[in-house]
């Protein structure tokens, strides 16, 4: 029994040791990028071993995720090990005249190690403020608005509801009214992924045999999420905590799967893990610059794929009777969801005060309730989600604002939808970070 012990210590001791050599072995001076990009895969399944959300997908060499996992590799190897990494890719940065593709990659790799970093230091315990936390993550902030910002939209919404009670309590009724049955929702939620999907593969072709799969789950702080398993398969899974609504179906639909995470995550394995042998897209960092483009797009893309009153002769035509709700009553549905969602900031807002520290839980729910117009438990899961992932709630507002504006820009405006879908479909294709969507 003692040499078995012995023995096991041995082994688990060569691992550790075979992974610090693993991480922090240095190569020559060489232009091989996927050298550097290997190393850098290494290390992201090395933080996850620590920060459990932090690999949000991999389906690079299974021996890589065990020699992780065997590993551990202590915080203070995997940020010295970072460090050796954005020294020796300092080295190969290609000059400005190199092709386009090439300095896309490089600084997709060094921007995301740095992101990596950010976070290597915040799961040691450092804390930082929401915008520099935002910024060193996500390569973005969210502009600051204070509560008069949104008292314009309120009052609008109090004129489209009027009655007797806090204007909280009158959305909320309002929203009851369509609500999809419990009975209803695979076949409504089924229903509107075929149509985005019917429209996606319109514009954008997908490999033969992607597929995915739909789950409904529980105990979520978030609506929904899209867990990629490469080989073009996703699972969707639905959370039901909470009521499902009409316009929720076909947000989740194009959202999660077509042309949103489903897509995206598809394309970067069929263009770059597959087609151009890239190691660094075969894994995904949750907290990084990529979920910015990650969930602006998915969340631009049902405005690519439902362009003006298309989505709301979609909802009358598929959607509502689906749900077994009444086609007559989604255009005015859509108008009160449309004057809501320009609230969508004031969760950004709850969410800064909150991890700022100016807030508490309690301060927290009472601004999203009046100034989102949430309900108390639709609040207090979103605050369980800020707890959770802090200010990674930037990725949805200011991400699709950026991707919005990126898309237009080219030409990609609601006037000319062949346009928009081939801009859009080049960026869910390209190695690109936030900050060039501003550029």
């Amino acid at each position: 029994m003692r040499r078995q012990v012995v023995f096991v210590l041995i082994l688990t001791g060569a691992v550790a040791i075979a992974a610090f050599v693993w991480l922090r072995s240095r190569p020559r001076p060489t232009n091989d990028m996927k050298a550097l990009a290997e190393r850098y895969v290494r290390l992201v399944l090395a933080l996850g071993q620590h920060d459990p959300a932090f690999v949000d997908a991999y389906y690079g060499p299974a021996e890589w995720r065990v020699e992780a996992q065997h590993a551990k590799v202590p915080l203070t190897e995997v940020d010295a090990a970072a460090t050796d990494l954005a020294s020796d890719l300092d080295v190969i940065a290609p000059p400005a005249s190199a092709d386009e593709l090439v300095r896309w990659r490089h600084a997709y790799v060094a921007r995301q190690l740095e992101a990596l970093r950010a976070r290597v230091a915040m799961v040691r315990g450092t804390r930082l403020r929401f915008d520099e936390e935002s910024k060193a993550l996500y390569d973005a902030t969210s502009p600051q608005r204070d509560a008069a910002q949104f008292l314009a939209v309120l009052a609008e919404l109090e004129a489209r509801l009027p009655g007797s009670g806090p204007l909280a309590e009158r959305y909320e009724t309002f929203r009851s009214r369509f609500v999809i049955p419990r009975d209803r929702l695979d076949a409504t939620f089924r229903a509107a992924i075929d149509g985005c999907r019917s429209r996606t593969l319109k514009h954008i072709r997908m490999p033969s045999d992607e597929s995915f799969t739909v789950e409904y789950v529980s105990g979520k702080s978030w609506g929904a999420y899209n867990w990629y398993k490469g080989g073009y398969r996703s699972v969707i899974q639905v959370n039901t905590d909470l009521p499902i609504h009409a316009d929720y179906a076909l947000v989740l639909a194009c959202h999660e799967g077509y042309p949103g995470h489903h897509v995206y995550n598809a394309l970067l394995e069929k263009n770059f893990v597959r087609d151009r042998r890239w190691p660094e897209f075969s894994v995904y960092a949750l907290f990084s610059p990529q979920s910015l483009i990650a969930e602006g797009t998915a969340d631009f893309g049902i405005h690519v794929a439902f362009p003006g009153r298309e989505r709301v002769a979609f909802a009358q035509s598929v959607i509502f009777p689906a749900a077994g709700l009444d086609p007559a009553t989604a255009a005015t549905y859509y108008e009160v969801a449309d004057l809501a969602a320009k609230l969508d900031y004031a969760g950004d807002e709850a969410a800064r005060r909150y991890l700022d520290g100016q807030i508490d839980a309690a301060g927290a729910a009472a601004w999203l309730e009046k100034y989102a117009l949430y309900s108390r438990p639709r609040a207090e899961q979103r605050i369980r989600f800020f707890d959770e992932y802090r200010s990674y709630t930037i990725n949805y507002t200011v991400g699709e604002d950026l991707v919005e504006q990126w898309v237009e820009s080219r030409g990609g405006t609601e006037s000319d939808p062949e346009r928009r879908w081939e801009v859009f479909a080049d960026l869910l294709s390209s190695p690109r970070l936030p900050s060039d969507l501003v550029r």
